[in-house]
Order: structure tokens, then sequence, then C-alpha cells
């Protein structure tokens, strides 16, 4: 069997190794699927910002000490021990619930969005969590009061309303 540069390229390049799925199908269905399970943080900010009932709650499943450290203004504070015993009594079930906890090296949004799925609830995870709330530059509650440090450069644009992504 004759070798073309590409197929060449591609058994030496550990990013094709294993090729892309197919455009229509499969590639289609999965990112499909994975915007239906996640919010981006400054979509996330954007909704709550634009007049009017964004549609959704967004929910703290972190503890009560790091709520107190920081928190996204008018989230829902539910620790994920406590959504089976406390969810029915804090949320609405007809209104989507987006999560979020620490960060991206943090997974407890992901269990909190779990729980809540379980009990019924239409549910997404922030991607990015409340480390990148802060990072993109958005106004956040402390137990002292409001905060807001200047967007990184490196998570958000520095002169730019968003990212045009």
């Amino acid at each position: 069997m004759v070798m073309t540069s590409h197929s060449a390229a591609t058994a030496a390049n550990p990013v094709l190794r294993v090729a892309p799925a197919s455009p229509a199908a499969a590639a289609a269905a999965y990112f499909g699927a994975s915007l239906a399970f996640h919010a981006d943080v400054s979509d996330v900010a954007a909704a709550l910002a634009a007049d009017g009932d964004p549609g959704f709650v967004v929910l703290d499943s972190r503890s009560t000490a790091s709520w107190d450290q920081g928190h996204i203004p008018g989230a829902v504070h539910l620790p994920t021990a406590l959504i089976p015993e406390q969810a029915a009594a804090l949320l609405d079930p007809a209104v989507p619930v987006v999560t979020y906890c620490w960060g991206p090296g943090c997974n407890g949004a992901t269990r909190a969005a779990l729980a809540l799925a379980q009990l019924g609830f239409q549910v997404k995870e922030m991607l990015g969590g409340f480390e990148y709330w802060v990072r993109e530059g958005f106004a956040y509650e402390t137990w002292e009061g409001g905060e807001r440090r200047a967007a990184d450069p490196l998570t958000a644009p520095v002169d730019a309303a968003d990212c045009g992504c």
C-alpha cells in the first residue's frame, strides 16, 4: 500500500491518529448534545444582564464558606449534598437550572447537575464555574458586599463586549 503525504502525516500526528468524527452525523450530534448540557460563563452573564427573565436560575452548589467568599449575584445557594432534600422547596421544576462550582478543576457542578436531573429538573452546567466568572471580569458578591476584578486577557477580550464566538 502506498501512503500519501496526508496519510503519512496522519499516522505520525497524535491529533489525527484517530480520525475526526463524521461531520454530518456523529460530530453534529456530539456538539449539539454538548451545548444542551453546558453553558458558557459569558452567555450566562449576558442572559442575566439582559432586561427581563433569563428563563433559567443559577445554582451555586458549593459550601457556605465558599458562597461567602464569592458568588454570582442572584444565584441560589444549594450545596450538592442538600439537593435531594431541599431542591423541591427552592427551585421550580419548570425552570431550567444552570449549576456552577469553583472552576474547571472541580466537578461539583457536574455532581449537582446529576442530582437535579435525577429529581427531574432541566439542568445545564456552567463551564468554568466561579473561577471563570471572576476571571472574565463579571461582578460577584461576597459576605462583605459586591466586587469586580478586571478581566483576565487570557480568558476574555479586554476591549470588547464579547469574544465573538
